[in-house]
């Protein structure tokens, strides 16, 4: 099996940076002057003030995400004989080995497509990870059956050829092995 690396897009990880820094500064104005963004539907600065908290925590994160993303790896994915080693976002594995993979099925939420890795065994995957990052992969799990997922947000690639290559290169390492 011929190895093919996936290379981060800069631009669009610099985009998504952009957007998580402008949510940061949102949520700073939150927690400093609730009152400012008093409405009849938001009527309850403790209401506000907590959203800006949240929204410094969760942003301020993928914004420390998003600079070591631009400054580190270039490579994004990687597909070899082993797997697929997923580098495209925070809550990346690492190798996802071919031999765990049951089935491969593609989602998407409003304009985001993704591809959903489904393994024989999932703890395994989430036992090599602790935290935040942990969080999120159960979220995952809970919500579609899997925590591994892959999407081409971060990537300089086109999602169905993604998906196209991802599918073929199962398929070959199922005809390679006999007993699958």
């Amino acid at each position: 099996m011929t190895k093919i690396e996936i290379p981060l897009s800069r631009t669009k990880i610099l985009l998504l940076l952009l957007g998580s820094i402008g949510f940061v500064a949102i949520g700073t104005l939150f927690i400093i002057s609730p009152d400012t963004f008093l409405t009849t539907r938001m009527s309850s600065e403790g209401l506000i003030r907590t959203i800006g908290i949240i929204s410094v925590l969760f942003f301020g994160a993928t914004s420390i995400i998003g600079v070591k993303k631009l400054f580190g790896n270039s490579v994004g994915l990687t597909i070899d004989e082993n797997g697929i080693t997923d580098n495209t976002n925070g809550s990346s594995i690492g190798l996802i080995k071919w031999s765990d993979i049951t089935q491969i099925k593609t989602e998407q939420v409003a304009s985001t497509k993704f591809l959903l890795i489904f393994i024989g065994n999932p703890d395994f995957y989430l036992d090599k990870v602790t935290g935040f990052k942990r969080k999120l992969l159960e979220g995952n799990k809970r919500m579609y059956g899997t925590p591994l997922s892959i999407t081409s947000n971060t990537l300089k690639y086109n999602f169905a050829d993604l998906e196209k290559i991802i599918n073929d290169k199962l398929t070959e390492f199922r005809q390679q092995m006999p007993n699958r």
